[in-house]
């Protein structure tokens, strides 16, 4: 039984820091898109990163917002009373926020403004700590990203959930961790085999994109995703490591219309003849007397 696809605007860090960019491309993302929901990305980056990757240079320097990596990623952060800011931004156009949290203080952190669901990127899945604290301190859905992860993670994962009763919250998705992705590193037969896998486990099934078409969602709801999250931007040329990887707003928009119009297709028919092929019948059909 397919289920109504839910459509994530993944902003993460697109808005430059710059929550003024932040609030416009929520308003993009309700209004031109009609998404159902947007998702921004929390790090604390001295506790994520060591001195040395601190201090480094960013691996790509024209996509640096700072001089050393760390200074960059402090560059893109919004703090917790921004993301309250932004919170409330999405409310006013009855949009649902969420984050992706990096690290334990950036979930202690997001978990008090109790989203709808917070997001564990897949760099982040293995994170127990973090993880066993949204198991006892958030009440909402916990959604959680498979890029780079074995299949035996994928189970030790699902299995920690289940120690805390979470499995009934949690949402997991198909995804191949690169930015852009090319089409035959997509797998998208990653969803059915998930859905085989965990599909009597876990909430849901979801799918993190992340090539820069609009081909495959529909593909993945067909094969069992409910969930879909596709990286947003305003301009795929501004600077910054994930705007090549990111839909604009005319992109967005067709990916939501299409996964909710396949969504409508994806029956069979509920009589042999449609009501809207009687007419055709009457007009059309040759029925030739069989022996």
């Amino acid at each position: 039984m397919y289920q109504m696809p839910y459509v994530i605007a993944e902003i993460g860090c697109n808005h430059k820091g710059d929550i003024e960019i932040a609030k416009e491309m929520i308003e993009t993302a309700a209004i031109f898109c009609k998404v159902d929901a947007v998702k921004f990305q929390k790090r604390c980056p001295k506790e994520l990163l060591t001195k040395e990757e601190y201090n480094a240079p960013h691996p790509v320097p024209y996509n640096s917002y700072g001089e050393t990596y760390g200074l960059h990623r402090e560059a893109l952060e919004f703090t917790a009373e921004q993301h309250k800011i932004l919170k409330e931004y999405c409310e006013k156009f009855k949009l649902t926020y969420s984050t992706s949290v990096w690290d334990l203080t950036s979930a202690k952190e997001i978990v008090e403004l109790n989203p709808k669901f917070i997001k564990i990127p897949s760099a982040c899945n293995l994170n127990k700590p973090m993880l066993e604290y949204l198991c006892k301190n958030f009440g909402g859905e916990i959604h959680l990203s498979l890029g780079m992860t074995t299949q035996a993670e994928e189970k030790s994962i699902v299995d920690f959930f289940k120690k805390f009763d979470r499995t009934k919250d949690l949402v997991i998705y198909a995804c191949t961790s690169g930015y852009p992705v090319p089409p035959e590193d997509i797998c998208l037969l990653e969803v059915k085999r998930l859905k085989e896998t965990f599909g009597n486990e876990v909430k849901a099934i979801g799918f993190s994109n992340h090539n820069p078409g609009i081909a495959f969602d529909t593909v993945a709801l067909s094969l069992g995703a409910q969930f879909f999250e596709r990286h947003f931007t305003l301009n795929r040329t501004w600077k910054g490591t994930d705007h090549a990887a990111s839909l604009e707003p005319d992109g967005m928009r067709r990916v939501a219309r299409d996964l909710r119009n396949t969504f409508k297709a994806l029956t069979y028919k509920s009589k042999e003849i449609l009501d809207i092929e009687e007419v055709q019948r009457k007009k059309l059909k040759h029925i030739v007397e069989w022996n």
